[in-house]
């Protein structure tokens, strides 16, 4: 095979992270669809620019306009996008960049897939909300949708969502604000993002 990987002549991480002031990490939410994943990533992610952090998302419709756009629902392509996601994270991690994913992310092969690629810099955050409740939401039209039939695979209704079941975080979107959940969030990750320079 002609690969030669050239990572050793590159800064390490630690360089990347000392200039920035930060550590990187990936915060990983999965939920239903309208359970709130994007909107508390934005938040979080508008607290810490404002804090100076040096910050991403990676938002799992916006990833499959682009990157993932040849991609279906189907179990194996569900597979390869959140293999391709993975990595993009572990791309932007390495770089000391603090780093959200929002993705359904929907069965427990999956997330073990994003954990083996990313991990201890992964925070895996469950944000749960039933299906009656982002039926009820339904922000984007989706279940409208699904609801008619026009949408296959659809999680919830024609595909299971397997709930996680030791999350680093839970954050119920039933029973909590997007800002109490969005500070919560923050909270979690506080002190994983401090460099810890030497003495």
């Amino acid at each position: 095979m002609n690969i030669h990987p050239e990572f050793h002549r590159f800064l390490h991480r630690q360089d990347k992270e000392n200039l920035l002031g930060q550590r990187g990490i990936v915060v990983w939410l999965c939920g239903l669809s309208g359970s709130g994943k994007s909107t508390i990533a934005n938040a979080a992610e508008r607290v810490l620019h404002q804090q100076g952090r040096f910050t991403a998302i990676l938002d799992g419709d916006n990833l499959r306009t682009g990157l993932n756009s040849n991609l279906t629902f189907t179990d194996q392509d569900r597979l390869e996008n959140i293999r391709r996601t993975s990595e993009v994270a572990k791309i932007f991690v390495s770089q000391g960049i603090i780093t959200f994913v929002s993705a359904i992310t929907p069965r427990g092969e999956l997330r073990d897939l994003a954990r083996g690629i990313l991990g201890k810099d992964l925070i895996e955050v469950y944000v749960k909300a039933s299906y009656e409740a982002c039926e009820i939401r339904d922000v984007k039209g989706l279940y409208a949708k699904a609801a008619r039939g026009e949408i296959a695979h659809f999680t919830g209704k024609d595909g299971s969502f397997e709930p996680p079941q030791d999350p680093d975080l839970m954050l119920d979107t039933e029973a909590t604000t997007i800002e109490d959940a969005a500070f919560e969030l923050l909270e979690t990750i506080r002190e994983r993002i401090i460099v810890r320079r030497p003495l």
